[in-house]
C-alpha cells in the first residue's frame, strides 16, 4: 500500500469487531502485517475467539485493559486512564518500528466516549501513524471530529436484535 486510510466501524448495531477481524484476514490473504489491540474487553472472561483466530493466523495480538468500569466494577477510573496512555505509546512504537500494514484498536472509540482517552490524543496518535499503516477503529460512539478525520466512516445501526426479545448472547455469534 502506498498510503494507509483511516477506518471507523461506530454505531449500536452488532458488527463491528466482526468487520475489523474480517478486514484482517483479508490483509491476510494479501501477505499483509497485521496488529490488534483491544481496549475495554476481557477476552480471559468471554473468549472472545475472533482474537485466537488472528493469533493463529500470526497477527500480533494486544489487550490493554481489564474491561469497562460499567462491567467490571474493581476497575480503577485513574489506572485505567494510564493503561490506556501507555497502549498508546506501545503501539506508537510498535507500528514504527514493524512495519505494521494494518493496525486495528478495537473499542478504543468506547475509551473516548466515555471520557478515559482526551480525543485529541487519539487524533494525535492517527496524526503520527506512517504514512503507509492503515488504522481501523471501533466502537460505539464515534465522535464527529473523528469521523470527520477518517476516510472510511461505517455506522452499523441495530434496527431489530434477539436481546430485545430476551434471548442473551449465544457463543460464536455475538461472542
Amino acid at each position: 500500500m502506498e498510503k494507509g486510510l483511516v477506518h471507523i466501524y461506530t454505531g449500536d448495531g452488532k458488527g463491528k469487531t466482526s468487520a475489523a477481524v474480517g478486514l484482517a484476514i483479508r490483509a491476510y490473504g494479501h501477505d499483509l502485517k497485521v496488529a490488534y489491540a483491544c481496549f475495554m474487553k476481557r477476552p480471559g472472561l468471554y473468549g472472545y475467539n475472533e482474537i485466537n483466530v488472528l493469533r493463529k493466523l500470526g497477527a500480533m495480538v494486544f489487550v490493554f485493559t481489564e474491561g469497562h468500569p460499567f462491567f467490571n466494577r474493581s476497575i480503577n477510573l485513574e489506572k485505567l486512564k494510564k493503561d490506556i496512555e501507555i497502549a498508546l505509546q506501545q503501539l506508537q512504537l510498535l507500528i514504527h518500528s514493524e512495519k505494521i500494514d494494518l493496525l486495528i484498536m478495537d473499542e478504543i472509540l468506547i475509551a473516548v466516549r466515555d471520557g478515559f482517552l482526551e480525543e485529541q490524543r487519539l487524533v494525535d496518535f492517527i496524526g503520527d501513524k506512517p504514512e503507509v499503516c492503515e488504522l481501523v477503529l471501533t466502537g460505539r460512539g464515534a465522535t464527529a471530529g473523528l469521523k470527520e478525520l477518517a476516510d472510511y466512516v461505517t455506522n452499523l445501526t441495530k434496527e431489530k436484535h434477539p436481546f430485545d426479545r430476551g434471548i442473551r448472547s449465544r457463543e460464536g455469534i455475538e461472542y
